[in-house]
């Protein structure tokens, strides 16, 4: 990377630390950004300018055949004109995660999906690390790839988690193993159609060769679709039937049949912490994960049977006078959301509503069935989730201002024995930052609660 002239896009977490490698790598950087030099964090800004780096902030350089390279951001759309024109003119379109492959070293597990993401990575994380292999959880799991991977040795792993922008803008990246474990509607505001969205699913694959493995949902067949085109060994995960290759469950226990028709047993299913049929799809992903890249099969039972679960989903922050507290801001689509609530089976006082992603909330409804008693409304999306209910006669919703409005209403009306369950439907970023930002909203909310 030395001199070359690279142009960063966007100045979130995976930009900065993209700015950080570069000026490491010795590359003449330049960075973009639509927020103008008043909204920027003065640090960084400090960080810039010492380290000799040209910014244009709230504004697009004029000649982006200058660059020989763009590096950017996952949040930032590929079809802006500005990036449109340097890709015309030959400049390199590409990602963090690319980059950070290219100049980095390590070993790759990757993984994909609508939903699940975090807890699957971040339980096949705990695996490796329990398997006494060096080992980095990072990606779109909130720590930048090439922050760990520049220092990471050629033995350590890299267990990252790969959002669909992040495919989207890679050329060679290559993990050992890949899984993918659902495809539903999701951000459809920017793929347009679900076919391109799983083609940028499907690049987690792309090259892979025939001696690694990619893990596929075989109950979701628009998933298990994708990996036609694999190169890969495609190894199944199904929590719905027995499989002749890959991992399922047979009599209550979760199990591995190998290449060879062997069975591994690895744990009884009601042995798992984490609740949820949607929680036993991840962990049988994780056991496929870390069995074909891999870690002893005692290792994996250890580590399943004492995950607990992972802040922001489906997590359960506290329980006031007999009235149950979950937080599931990670509940960022309606599948996702449909999910907690199914696990939460019935008295459910739901607090939805968020950043529209396009999405549509029919399926989401219908779940309400038998579940949940009241609807707790806010953010853009309100009046419409309010409409799809009261479309499929659902009546009991209210919209209101905000989380402490709803979080205290949610109190108000609740009996011992109820649920109150944030989980959205909906990205966070009409009134938060992030997801996490809003979880822990939700969380103080119901701590205030007690004073």
């Amino acid at each position: 990377m030395k001199d070359i002239k690279v142009l960063i896009v966007g100045m979130g977490n995976s930009g900065q630390a993209a700015v950080q490698a570069m000026v490491k790598l010795g590359a003449d950087i330049s960075v973009q950004d639509s927020k103008t030099e008043d909204n920027m964090d003065p640090q960084l800004l400090t960080f810039l300018k010492e380290n000799n780096v040209k910014c244009y902030l709230g504004e697009i350089p004029e000649d982006m055949a200058a660059f020989d390279m763009l590096i950017v951001s996952p949040g930032v759309p590929l079809e802006l004109a500005f990036i449109k024109e340097a890709r015309e003119a030959g400049v390199e379109i590409i990602g963090e995660l690319e980059v950070a492959y290219r100049n980095g070293n390590g070993n790759y597990v990757a993984i994909t999906g609508t939903n699940g993401k975090t807890t699957t990575t971040t339980l096949v994380g705990e695996i490796y690390k329990a398997s006494g292999r060096t080992t980095y959880v990072v990606g779109n799991i909130g720590v930048a790839v090439i922050s760990k991977s520049l220092t990471a040795e050629e033995d350590s792993w890299l267990v990252t988690e790969c959002s669909s922008f992040q495919l989207e803008s890679i050329k060679d990246f290559k993990p050992q193993v890949s899984a993918i474990l659902n495809l539903t509607p999701d951000h459809l505001d920017r793929h347009k159609t679900m076919e391109n969205y799983g083609k940028a699913k499907a690049q987690i694959f792309a090259n892979q060769d025939p001696d690694q493995y990619c893990v596929v949902n075989y109950d979701d067949k628009v998933c298990y679709d994708l990996a036609k085109e694999c190169k890969a060994k495609v190894v199944p995960f199904s929590r719905l039937e027995e499989l002749s290759f890959g991992a399922f469950v047979k009599e209550g226990r979760i199990v591995i049949k190998d290449e060879s028709g062997k069975l591994i047993e690895i744990c009884q299913i009601d042995e798992l912490k984490i609740p949820g049929a949607h929680n036993l799809e991840n962990a049988l992903a994780a056991c496929a994960v870390a069995y074909f890249g891999g870690i002893d099969k005692n290792v994996i039972a250890e580590v399943m049977r004492s995950f607990a679960g992972v802040e922001h989903r489906i997590e359960l922050c506290d329980t006031i006078n007999g009235v149950r507290f979950v937080n599931d801001s990670k509940g960022t689509n309606p599948d996702a959301a449909i999910k907690a609530i199914e696990a939460m089976k019935e008295n459910i006082i739901l607090i939805a509503g968020g950043y529209d992603k396009n999405s549509t909330y029919d399926e989401f409804v219908a779940a309400f069935e038998g579940r949940v008693k009241s609807l707790l409304l806010l953010g853009k999306t309100a009046t419409k989730i309010k409409e799809a209910a009261e479309n499929a006669g659902f009546t009991n919703s209210i919209i209101l201002k905000d989380m402490e409005d709803c979080v205290k209403e949610a109190y108000r009306i609740a009996k011992p024995g109820d649920v109150v369950l944030l989980s959205p439907a909906c990205a966070s970023w009409d009134m938060y930052t992030s997801f996490e930002q809003r979880g822990r909203h939700f969380k103080d909310c119901v701590k205030a609660l007690e004073r």
